[in-house]
């Protein structure tokens, strides 16, 4: 795994379109028993190195149940996501996650994760790059029914403080998905 970790550190696949020098910002070991895969990193994990390191990664330990030195650990976490570089800033937000990443390096991650028990995908870029959902369901529709997909995928919604209105406007979101989310989280590290 130090081989395929140095190979991701050195990637310089999308280069050109990035708006800073590569700098993959993943949490990765063989050990762990829950991927996290989220959209791309952004530029507080991207000046820091440290994946989730922002009020995003704040909301999404609460939801967890987990605390930071917890959702660190690479024995129980690997974190991995869809664009492992800093995208830059659109309009409304970041950019999405660059597509080369996920094909690229998704598979040979994936190898060395033999102890891996559930696989969390945050946001409308993992749901659709792992789950193929019905044409017209909507991201909100698949966590809904997130016990379709376990035991592998959990499906999330993004914790970002975007997305709290939705939570407000989704109720059963922390009512029923969160506490299940937690019990999971509880089994498989027996915290």
């Amino acid at each position: 795994m130090d081989d395929l970790l140095k190979r991701i550190a050195a990637c310089v696949v999308c280069k050109e379109h990035l708006p800073f020098p590569p700098k993959p910002v993943v949490a990765i070991s063989a050990e762990s028993k829950i991927l996290i895969i989220g959209q791309a990193p952004g530029i507080k994990a991207h000046n820091s190195g440290v994946p989730w390191n922002d009020v995003s990664g704040d909301e999404l330990r609460r939801w967890l149940g987990v605390t930071r030195e917890q959702f660190y650990d690479t024995k129980i976490f690997t974190i991995m996501p869809m664009g492992f570089c800093y995208p830059g800033r659109g309009k409304s937000g970041d950019l999405p996650p660059r597509p080369e990443c996920a094909p690229l390096w998704h598979p040979q991650v994936m190898e060395y994760l033999k102890n891996l028990k559930l696989t969390l995908l945050i946001g409308s870029y993992a749901i659709n790059y792992y789950i193929n959902r019905k044409p017209k369901t909507s991201v909100s529709e698949v966590v809904k029914d997130f016990e379709g997909y376990l035991p592998r995928f959990f499906p999330l919604v993004h914790p970002s403080p975007r997305n709290r209105k939705w939570q407000r406007d989704n109720p059963w979101f922390l009512e029923k998905v969160i506490p299940e989310l937690q019990k999971q989280v509880k089994k498989i590290t027996g915290r």
